[in-house]
């Protein structure tokens, strides 16, 4: 489309917006043309920056009435491509919507802007002894938008539950410009879950603009043990004895030898040298339950034969093995120059091997695979290294990245356990679910937006991709802002 003709399209979106808060000059749409998922970028017609939610309003309603299509956007950190802009679309940049209007420490609940980054929560939340449970590893720039339309989930999510499970009310505009009110301020919310509903919708329903989250008290005290194996899939089965135990700890990550030698080096952790692969078990709770509990760990530990363990003596220690944890997908750029992130589910008694055949696809294939997951869950985080410099490289990758899909689906797991279909793996709907629930899927999504235009190309199959473009790390990866998980 001509600068001209663009223009006088966006004349009527232009005037709803003071000429800071409306951008459409080339140089600065380049700053939203990709998300996380750095190997596909389209620049927007324009970006759109509200402050109010009367604004977001308006310009949806816009969108609606000129037929353009538009997605909602946050810091951008989603690693499906969930928040890639369309090319005559519009960007809805939220970060400004970021204000926490209540926090109620007597009901336990917060009500916030979309805008609002995760972690701003749980700060806001401290002084009552209080915190927002879902933590992905990227909290310290998502925002509670993002994580609610991803349904985002984080180490602790095992205990505790995704995103959805913390959210008991919505107010957003959908796709039409109508403004809804769904679930409630309560946690003693009445009749359908339509909270459940909107949240892991991928921003095809419309955008929330007031979020109402569930806060939870701190846990009185924390155990948190590392331990090293000498294999992957000793770690991978450990997981399954802890959870066979009757344990069920706050959180339990793996991760192999490349993810532990990229965060060694990145924030000198002090992990096991040597070891295959460590987990991480958090156990946490009332000081005397956890007592109880650390000596049952230890001894399903033993049983698993591992090779070292340690166990945090201070909330120094805990911290730094957190810290290796949370560093590792901005720290495996020290080993490639690219990476793709995978994001499957396997069975959790499948967990071992499933790990086997992830490495017998990375000698077939001869790329590289760093494995770092949420293991309490079975969500596999394999990350592809490739270079995407070498002709070819690009499509290797993501080759691999097809046969981990199929691999967990046909394992009866899921192609997305927090990231979201996206446009990354849409082509694989149809892998997991037959015609007539992609069909509902679809009748679904049309009961929002009749015209298919919220975050189009998005989740289903068939549709318009933007262009694949070079692939790298998220600039504020680069500079150390941001952790991918």
């Amino acid at each position: 489309m001509s600068s001209t003709a663009s223009d006088h399209r966006l004349a009527g979106l232009r005037k709803l917006f003071p000429v800071q808060r409306f951008v459409n000059d080339k140089a600065s749409r380049s700053a939203f043309e990709s998300d996380g998922l750095t190997a596909f970028r389209a620049k927007p017609l324009a970006v759109v920056i509200p402050e109010t939610a009367d604004e977001v309003i308006a310009a949806v309603r816009w969108c609606f009435d000129n037929d353009v299509p538009f997605v909602a956007r946050g810091s951008g950190t989603s690693l499906s491509g969930g928040s890639l802009p369309v090319a005559d679309g519009i960007v809805i940049a939220l970060n400004r919507m970021n204000r926490i209007l209540k926090l109620d420490p007597e009901s336990r609940t917060a009500v916030v802007e979309p805008g609002v980054v995760n972690l701003k929560v749980s700060q806001a939340a401290a002084p009552h002894g209080l915190y927002f449970s879902p933590d992905p590893s990227s909290q310290s720039v998502c925002t509670i938008g993002g994580n609610v339309a991803f349904n985002s989930g984080g180490a602790h999510c095992l205990k505790y539950g995704m995103t959805s499970n913390h959210v008991l009310g919505i107010k957003a505009v959908t796709a039409t410009g109508e403004v809804v009110t769904i679930g409630s301020t309560s946690t003693e919310s009445v009749g359908p879950d339509y909270t459940g509903l909107f949240c892991g919708n991928e921003g095809l329903f419309g955008i929330a603009i007031e979020i109402t989250l569930r806060l939870l008290p701190k846990p009185e005290v924390f155990h948190t043990v590392l331990v090293g194996y000498d294999s992957l899939r000793a770690a991978g089965d450990a997981v399954s004895a802890v959870i066979d135990s009757g344990l069920l700890p706050g959180a339990m990550e793996i991760m192999d030898a490349l993810s532990i030698e990229a965060a060694e080096a990145a924030v000198k952790c002090d992990y096991p040298r040597g070891a295959a692969a460590v987990l991480i078990v958090e156990l946490e709770g009332p000081r005397e339950k956890i007592a109880f509990e650390r000596e049952q760990l230890s001894r399903v530990i033993a049983a698993t034969k591992p090779v070292v363990e340690m166990v945090a003596k201070d909330d120094e220690e805990r911290m730094r093995i957190w810290k290796g944890r949370k560093s590792v997908f901005s720290a495996v750029g020290r080993l490639s120059p690219d990476f793709l992130v995978q994001d499957g589910v396997v069975p959790r008694k499948r967990l071992g091997e499933a790990l086997v055949a992830i490495e017998k696809l990375s000698r077939d294939s001869g790329i590289r695979i760093a494995n770092v997951f949420h293991a309490g869950d079975g969500n596999l985080h394999p990350l592809i290294l490739f270079d995407g410099n070498v002709d070819g490289m690009l499509h290797r990758a993501e080759a691999v990245a097809a046969e981990l899909s199929r691999l967990c689906i046909a394992m009866g797991g899921s192609i997305t356990g927090e990231h979201g279909v996206g446009m990354e793996k849409r082509d694989f709907l149809p892998h997991m679910f037959d015609e007539n629930t992609v069909d509902m899927f679809d009748r679904l999504r049309r009961a929002f937006d009749p015209k298919m235009i919220a975050n189009p190309g998005k989740m289903f199959p068939g549709t318009e991709a933007p262009a694949l473009a070079m692939t790298g790390l998220h600039p504020l990866e680069k500079a150390g802002v941001i952790q991918r998980e």
